[in-house]
């Protein structure tokens, strides 16, 4: 069975400013639900990240601990960071866009992918879960960039 949720939000920020963040692997752990850490464990040709790059994630999904490796498909700056699971339980595609809005930034994610055979009928479930979960990612990612930082 295959995945395929998207969740988007207006944010009262330019793009530029929530893409920088958002596109930023380091801060993947403060506003994105689950990952528990990132790594950036192969820079892209040209150094740094970019295309090519590989971005190594642990995050705890359904009561699990999961381990995966997202490569950069297309980083286009503030408009696209598409990645694409080199390494992990099942395959999967990850999308952030960031377009200009009335408001601010029209900001979506859209998550891709195959529950294969041995997450088959878990595959609703783990749909629905996807769904709330870039839903909340978004909702932190607005947070983050909005509310004032502690003293």
């Amino acid at each position: 069975m295959t995945i395929d949720e998207t969740a988007e939000r207006v944010i009262a920020l330019p793009p530029e400013r929530v893409a920088a963040y958002a596109m930023d692997w380091r801060h993947d752990p403060e506003w994105t639900q689950g990952i528990r850490t990132a790594e950036l464990t192969r820079a892209a040709a040209a150094g740094g990240f970019g295309v090519g790059a590989e971005v190594t994630r642990t995050a705890h999904f359904l009561g699990r601990r999961i381990d995966y490796v997202l490569r950069v498909a297309a980083h286009e700056p503030p408009g696209l960071l598409d990645m694409v699971s080199v390494a992990g339980p099942l395959p999967m595609h990850v999308t952030y866009a960031f377009d200009e809005h009335p408001r601010g930034t029209l900001a979506r994610i859209r998550v891709r992918g195959d529950a294969g055979s041995l997450y088959r009928l878990a595959a609703p479930v783990m749909a629905r879960k996807v769904r709330s979960s870039i839903g909340k990612d978004l909702r932190d990612l607005e947070r983050r960039l909005t509310e004032p930082t502690p003293r």
